[in-house]
């Protein structure tokens, strides 16, 4: 075991997260009709800020009303992005779809929070009257 000296140990920065909430399109370009070209215009995405894969199974997204997103054997390769869809469609590498047939974030204000497996918060993105998110 190494000790660090105190000054070293005082100035070591946090490390951020991982994978963190790189973009939302809460707000479906056109109209709000509930088709599934709107539905999949209503999106997060996450990014993988590391050179390694991150594991995401079992990891969630979740809006401020409960709607719950589980990743299901879902690796994210380093530096890579990931968008997830709110409706139906077949899941890539790159686009994951939640097969809803209705919207999930509100325009005018929410939150999307990500946990690991654990429940652990990782990150949090919002708009509205909670901008700013880091809840």
């Amino acid at each position: 075991m190494v000790a660090l000296p105190a000054s070293a140990a005082e100035h070591a920065r946090p490390q951020g997260p991982k994978v963190k909430i790189s973009a939302v399109q809460y707000d479906s370009p056109g109209r709000d009709d509930h088709s599934r070209r709107a539905l999949n215009a209503e999106w997060v995405e996450l990014t993988n800020t590391t050179r390694n894969a991150v594991n995401l199974d079992g990891w969630s997204l979740k809006d401020e009303s409960g709607h719950t997103y589980t990743f299901d054997h879902y690796r994210l390769t380093g530096r890579a992005t990931v968008r997830i869809h709110t409706g139906e469609g077949r899941d890539t590498r790159t686009d994951l779809y939640q097969d809803r047939r209705a919207y999930v974030w509100n325009n005018d204000h929410d939150t999307a929070t990500l946990r690991n497996d654990r429940r652990r918060f990782i990150d949090d993105e919002s708009w509205g009257r909670h901008r700013g998110g880091r809840h």
